[in-house]
């Protein structure tokens, strides 16, 4: 088998049983590898009504065919499993290097079931599979257990926040890199489970060593093109890109622009701090930025994310603030996003702005006092408070692009498999970006075939597995052309395109049975008042990306679109 590894392991920590099985060819073939197989291996083995926190549950990491391959920023890995903030099918994925080391492992798929009595860590080296005790870890953040593991692989490991089960818990690589949204974390901590630590020899095999080079020197020079700003800012570059073009939600998406976006931007970190570039596996960008001196010398930039959401949607100009709760977000292991907007809710409750951000971020990771509350999401935090302040589409709040500025995000977010998420469909690219094209960002029409087709795309290239950049500049036809050369199997960009719609599909019948439908694809009610999305035709683009898409008009997957994918 050409640079599929061939081998799924699954893990049960209530008997301590491995099994290494063949992996299945057919779902490899069909459903790629990373979401796609994820996605596959789960919805195979799960009822859509299991509690995600009960021991019946699963938590499956994943490789993709060019996962560890010299495919430029191929060093992702990807987790899938039901999400405890939202009760959907979730998926997520992260860069840095312990996606290289479980495919060099040999892993398409590690597959955790049931939940040990104490605290355990998985040790993988190449063959050698252990369950080991990890009482001394537990209790320990990010950083001080990859501190204590380091010297044994690459790790990804939860921090309190997923011990304590909190809802928004991420699980943490290479110190900040997250797989990151929907509380995975808290899965993992469910099965006492602190660590996958992983360190693998076996290179991957390529079918067609010249035809992959080819394709390989295609996409280098194509990412290396469009890729300068992300180099030399990184995510934060979009802040006042994104406040000039007033789709910066400011003060819990009561404003869309933020008169001090300046103090929190890219270039006013670039200006003010000494960093310098930080790339995952394989990576010509280095989007990630450190701090070389000073305070806060050794310290993450923050991500455009956890800019926006502790800055403008707080009301918060102190960028010193921002990067300290950044650093203890990271530690704790909680997601940045959920967290910021949530306090943001909090603050519009209580009818004052947060000042003191460390203070609430260390009781939703420890989940003491007023954390409890908050470590829930914002959805639980505006229902039990009496007040519709939550900013969030199925239960997953929503990132730093205004949905009143941008028609096809606003259709993105309220369709997102996974809730509110502009990862699943990046329509900033084309609305603001002019990435593939730019297209009229303040108008639905046609808004819901691009939609559509972004979203199928992400799903295939979700499944490879690559970073979102790589779509900013490789055509689909070079993606096709690299999966192809790698596994020997040809992929025409229909049949690549179609393995996305097929894992796209699979997700909603998931969601569908789990309880979803069409009143689930709408947006919070403050982005329909007065000067803000019109309804009427929300509701028509609605029907039109059904109509793309081969549902009904409940939202559904019919009969003949699921025979037409295969899904049975």
């Amino acid at each position: 088998m050409h640079d599929w590894t061939g081998k799924t392991v699954i893990i049960d920590l209530t008997d301590g049983k491995i099994i290494e099985n063949n992996s299945d060819l057919n779902q490899l073939r069909y459903y790629i590898g990373g979401r796609g197989l994820g996605v596959k291996l789960y919805s195979d083995m799960i009822l859509p009504n299991i509690d995600p926190l009960s021991p019946e549950n699963i938590l499956i990491f994943t490789t993709g065919p060019l996962t560890g391959t010299r495919t430029p920023l191929s060093g992702r890995h990807v987790m899938v499993s039901k999400s405890p903030l939202t009760g959907t099918i979730f998926d997520s994925s992260s860069g840095g290097f312990f996606g290289k080391e479980l495919k060099f492992a040999g892993l398409d798929a590690l597959i955790i079931k049931g939940v040990s009595d104490e605290p355990v860590y998985i040790s993988i080296q190449d063959n050698d599979i252990r369950i080991n005790n990890a009482i001394d870890l537990w209790g320990k953040n990010v950083r001080q257990c990859t501190d204590q593991l380091s010297g044994k692989g690459r790790m990804a490991c939860i921090g309190r926040a997923g011990e304590r089960l909190v809802p928004i818990a991420n699980v943490m690589n290479d110190y900040f890199h997250a797989c990151g949204r929907g509380g995975l974390g808290a899965v993992m901590g469910s099965k006492k489970l602190k660590a996958v630590v992983v360190k693998g020899t076996q290179k991957p095999v390529i079918a067609d060593e010249e035809r992959f080079e080819k394709g390989c020197k295609e996409a280098s020079g194509l990412i290396k093109k469009g890729s300068s700003g992300l180099s030399t800012y990184g995510t934060s570059a979009l802040l006042n890109l994104m406040n000039y073009q007033k789709i910066l939600p400011a003060g819990n998406f009561r404003k869309n622009e933020f008169s001090d976006a300046s103090n929190v931007s890219g270039e006013f970190i670039k200006e003010n701090y000494d960093i310098k570039g930080h790339a995952c596996y394989n990576c010509t960008i280095a989007c990630k930025h450190i701090i070389k001196s000073g305070a806060f010398e050794g310290y993450e930039v923050p991500e455009y994310e956890t800019l926006w959401s502790f800055g403008p949607d707080n009301n918060n100009s102190d960028i010193g603030s921002i990067i300290k709760v950044n650093r203890m977000c990271n530690d704790y292991g909680i997601d940045t996003i959920s967290a910021g907007s949530t306090i943001a809710a909090y603050a519009e409750i209580m009818g004052e702005d947060v000042k003191e951000f460390t203070e609430l971020v260390k009781k939703i990771g420890d989940n003491a006092g007023v954390g409890k509350e908050l470590g829930n999401g914002s959805k639980v935090l505006s229902n039990s408070r009496g007040k519709d302040v939550s900013i969030q589409c199925k239960g997953l709040e929503l990132p730093g692009y205004d949905p009143r500025g941008l028609m096809g995000m606003a259709l993105a977010y309220a369709t997102s498999n996974r809730g509110g998420c502009h990862l699943r469909a990046y329509m900033a690219g084309p609305e603001v970006l002019g990435k593939p094209k730019k297209v009229d960002r303040k108008t639905f029409s046609g808004k819901a075939e691009l939609v559509k087709i972004q979203q199928d795309e992400t799903c295939s290239i979700d499944s490879l597995v690559l970073c979102k950049f790589a779509s900013f500049s490789v055509p689909t036809e070079v993606f096709a052309e690299l999966l192809g050369a790698a596994t020997g199997l040809d992929y025409s960009i229909g049949e690549f395109l179609k393995c996305g719609e097929r894992i796209w599909n699979l997700e909603r019948l998931f969601n569908n049975k789990a309880g979803f439908s069409r009143l689930d694809d709408t947006l919070p009610e403050r982005f329909f008042e007065k000067g803000g999305i019109d309804r009427t035709e929300f509701e028509k683009s609605l029907d039109e990306y059904y109509l793309q898409r081969g549902w009904d008009g409940s939202g559904v997957p019919t009969q003949g679109k699921l025979r037409e994918l295969g899904i049975g």
